[in-house]
């Protein structure tokens, strides 16, 4: 008996399995915070550097700055005055003409303003120091020949401002300094810093001439030669124009 042959069956076609995900082609989420975190740390860092670079240049600008200032206020401050017997020819020839010593009139002189014009009272004469009019006497004229073309308010602010002032008794008044004494201090108070020649009456009695600066003051009698009070004015205008014994140095004119 023959033998049956057996039917194949048909091949099951293959079933579509699902295709897997290509790989990412990117970097993966890790990768860029890891990136964001050190781009910000660089940020971070870049920050404090340029905080660092502005303090650093604002240091050094403040400290150059504090030089110059220092350097400016070091050429241009007042220097100091020198004792008038540091100058042994203006001593000498004071001491010669009878003059006396120098004096400081005030142990603590006052410097307030008055109102422009006001009158004071001084209580030394000439005075050196003490309350004084806003306005000092102007630049010009370095020599007056009246009285009542100054005040004395104006005469005491220039003193403060480191000027020097040569008073003397008008020559028509008794015991008044002789002409040719003030002719020959005329050229000293034009031709020297912040120097003034200015009559003035109310001279201590036996005095025809005074030297005054800021709370500063030397006498001489009306017997003074020309020759010794053009000597001891030059070594005043040495010891005290424009010096820091005034307080307000380097104001006075010609300073």
């Amino acid at each position: 008996m023959a033998k049956k042959k057996k039917r194949r069956r048909p091949a099951t076609p293959p079933q579509n399995r699902p295709e897997s995900a290509p790989p990412p082609t990117g970097p993966s989420p890790v990768r860029q915070e890891k990136k964001a975190a050190r781009r910000e740390r660089a940020e971070r860092a870049r920050k404090v550097e340029a905080r660092r670079g502005a303090f650093r240049r604002a240091l050094i600008g403040g400290f150059v700055g504090l030089l110059v200032f220092a350097g400016i206020s070091w050429f241009n401050r007042a220097p100091a005055p020198t004792p008038f017997r540091d100058h042994t020819e203006a001593l000498n020839a004071s001491i010669t003409a009878g003059c006396g010593d120098v004096q400081t009139p005030t142990a603590d002189p006052q410097r307030n303003h008055l109102q422009s014009g006001e009158s004071y009272d001084y209580p030394e004469h000439p005075a050196t120091s003490g309350p004084h009019d806003p306005t000092p006497l102007p630049d010009e004229p370095r020599v007056y020949t009246d009285v009542s073309s100054y005040r004395e308010t104006m005469a005491v602010h220039s003193l403060e401002h480191g000027s020097v002032i040569m008073y003397y008794r008008p020559t028509a008044d008794t015991d008044g300094l002789p002409q040719k004494v003030v002719d020959a201090l005329v050229p000293v108070a034009n031709g020297n810093k912040a120097t003034y020649l200015i009559p003035y009456p109310d001279l201590p009695e036996g005095t025809g001439l005074a030297y005054t600066a800021w709370n500063k003051l030397m006498t001489c009698p009306a017997s003074i030669t020309a020759e010794q009070a053009v000597t001891v004015a030059d070594g005043w205008i040495q010891s005290y124009a424009c010096t820091s014994n005034a307080p307000e140095p380097k104001n006075g004119p010609g300073c």
